[in-house]
């Protein structure tokens, strides 16, 4: 089973790295620590934080609840760390929405034409779309420099 992640307010950019892989990683910005303990008890993730002080909890210093304390500020050495930790894989890589974790549904072509670029339409042929924001992503250029990007990590 892939593991689900919670990161607090100190690591969002790594939530969104982590989507990118293919991964559920729901980012909390401005909740208190006990609700951020609570939410990932109750939906099972794995909780990402920079905060020490948060690693002290019972239920994290027992095991009750998964939490990884970062070692670095810089994402690729947290998206690293978590990856080695947990044995990510990249099997699911630009699945997911980058904005609000949802899982993207496949379209066609004529389902976006209207929500594309005209250069776009003209050289792309697969598109997926997000249920929830509707945004809409394209094996483009930044599709493959994430690709190399996640594939170094």
């Amino acid at each position: 089973m892939r593991p689900k992640f919670l990161a607090d307010s100190n690591v969002g950019r790594l939530a969104r790295w982590l989507r990118a892989l293919g991964y559920d990683a729901a980012f909390e910005a401005h909740v208190e620590d006990g609700a951020l303990v609570r939410l990932a008890l109750a939906e099972g993730r794995v909780l990402l934080t920079r905060d020490l002080d948060l690693m002290q909890r019972r239920v994290i210093a027992s095991g009750q609840l998964r939490a990884i304390l970062l070692e670095t500020d810089q994402v690729s050495g947290q998206l690293r760390q978590v990856a080695r930790a947990l044995g990510l894989d990249s099997g699911l890589a630009l699945t997911r929405c980058l904005e609000c974790n949802l899982e993207l549904d496949p379209r066609t072509r004529a389902e976006v034409a209207q929500r594309v670029p005209p250069h776009v339409r003209a050289t792309q042929v697969r598109y997926s779309e997000c249920p929830g924001c509707g945004r809409v992503y394209w094996p483009g250029t930044h599709w493959t420099r994430m690709r190399s990007a996640l594939a170094a990590l």
